[in-house]
């Protein structure tokens, strides 16, 4: 086809010297697409001149072509119905793809009438006139129409209004009925036998870029990730193992001391397994303590005063946070000691998944990344905590941190973070931060002078802040654009 156009435009440039539309030359859009490609081709080898413009077409759908050859649906229903009338049963069965739009028209038009009496549909006139398919066959032929048969046919979605780059082609310097192929190479064989002398070579276009090769891209939260992730181990932190987004009940909210008619621990907030729905085992030693523990108290705690079912704790849930992870590397620092008598310092941090029952809006989805650190060592106090967070947001560009005193099941004191965002030019909540409780620690078995300080914030939140990001749902999920995770920048945090 390529090569019939190409002679189809050198032999009508030759005879008329122009081709003022490409549209018109070949009036088909398959067409005019090859020939397009074909015009460039030439114009590349200067056979032609090309300039483009603008034009405003109207192209007809598949069901206005359709229309157009055997008339509108209300005419081929009006076609349809006889002089004694037609049950409207018979219609619908006889015209399936036309009769419900087409009865709705003739009903409209007044060119058809029910009796109701007999249930029979009625020519209401004798004649008429199909404007639909006279509008569409006019359209076709690029002849003008009125503009309320043009508003009518738009409404019904049988025309849509296009604006199509279109050519006028001409001769050009090296005009030719007959074209030669350009080499590409100099050969040896050329040089050898001196034909290259002859011949003509296609030009070398040194300002071209060339192709940009198709490669994968980070999305902005896996950089925002990285950054994160080199600052804590520089900080002297090790990576917890997070790749199990499944829990039981134990981890995530029992061996935290937290209680289990929590509202959290509702179906409304957390996503519960349906199989398998219990975990296999948890430790039964450990888990007798934490029962004693939220039953009656201990530590210097009275307990939650209520009576704790290993039933529930058995069951699997999606992690609400990763600090069930924390609750687990923490028992084994406290089995060591058990063990062994000694203690190890630990500061350990996660970033990684979790998900929680909430509606979806802006700033929330059901799922979403954690950061979170935490230091055991003896003697910690809240000062260390605060020191060790301003450290942690200053290197990620939050050098100005408040504190305001919170609740958490888990952790007392508690306290949340507020930092001042240089992109926002205000104050904003940016994680959460407390001391673990006793009751959470002791029965796991760690030294009573071991204290454990941890902090935890969204990776959403800081990545949206960094980006310029409002709508959560631009940043993660289905509705993001590819383009946008492609063209964003480096996320480009400080160390010290």
């Amino acid at each position: 086809m390529k090569e019939e156009i190409q002679k189809q435009v050198l032999e009508h440039l030759d005879k008329n010297g122009v081709i003022p539309n490409s549209w018109e030359f070949l009036n088909n859009p398959l067409d005019h697409d090859v020939l397009v490609g074909v015009v460039n081709s030439l114009v590349a080898n200067s056979y032609v001149l090309a300039e483009p413009f603008e034009e405003k077409m109207f192209v007809l759908s598949e069901e206005a072509k359709q229309y157009q050859e055997h008339g509108s649906p209300e005419a081929q229903v009006f076609k349809f119905i006889s002089g004694n009338g037609v049950a409207k049963k018979s219609l619908f069965s006889e015209l399936p793809n036309v009769a419900k739009i087409g009865f709705s028209q003739c009903m409209k038009r007044k060119w058809a009438k029910m009796d109701k009496a007999s249930g029979l549909i009625h020519r209401n006139v004798e004649s008429i006139e199909d404007v639909v398919q006279i509008g569409l066959q006019k359209l076709s032929r690029n002849e003008d129409i009125s503009k309320p048969e043009l508003k009518d046919l738009k409404k019904r979605k049988l025309v849509a209004e296009k604006r199509l780059i279109l050519w006028k082609v001409s001769k050009g310097p090296k005009f030719s009925t007959e074209l030669k192929k350009a080499e590409t190479d100099l050969s040896k064989e050329m040089l050898r036998d001196g034909s290259w002398e002859n011949l003509e070579f296609k030009a070398y276009n040194f300002q071209n870029r060339g192709d940009c090769p198709k490669v994968g891209c980070l999305h902005p939260m896996q950089k925002v990730r990285f950054q994160f992730r080199q600052i804590l181990l520089e900080m002297g932190f090790e990576e917890m193992p997070t790749n199990r987004y499944v829990e039981s009940s134990f981890w995530n909210f029992d061996a935290l001391f937290q209680p289990q008619q929590h509202p959290a621990r509702d179906a409304h907030d957390t996503f519960f397994v349906k199989s398998p729905r219990e975990a296999l085992s948890i430790p039964m030693d450990y888990c007798a303590t934490v029962k004693k523990t939220h039953e009656s108290g201990g530590y210097g705690s009275i307990g939650w005063r209520y009576d704790w079912s290993v039933k529930e704790a058995k069951k699997n849930i999606l992690r609400t946070h990763t600090t069930a992870i924390s609750s687990q590397m923490l028992y084994k620092l406290g089995q060591k000691f058990v063990k062994t008598g000694e203690f190890e310092p630990k500061r350990y941090f996660s970033v990684d998944r979790v998900f929680r029952n909430e509606s979806l809006d802006a700033t929330h989805l059901a799922e979403f990344h954690q950061v979170e650190g935490f230091i055991a060592d003896r003697n910690l106090t809240l000062g260390d905590l605060i020191g060790v967070i301003k450290v942690f947001f200053t290197k990620i560009g939050i050098d100005q941190v408040q504190f305001k005193p919170a609740y958490n099941p888990y952790t007392e004191p508690s306290m949340e973070i507020f930092g001042f965002s240089k992109e926002l030019n205000k104050w904003v909540e940016v994680g959460n931060s407390g001391m673990f409780r006793p009751e959470m620690l002791r029965p796991m078995g760690l030294p009573e002078d071991v204290n454990v300080i941890a902090w935890g914030l969204s990776l959403e939140r800081p990545t949206m802040i960094k980006y310029g990001i409002n709508n959560i749902r631009d940043l993660f999920g289905p509705k993001v654009l590819l383009n946008i995770i492609a063209s964003n920048p480096i996320a480009r945090y400080g160390f010290d």
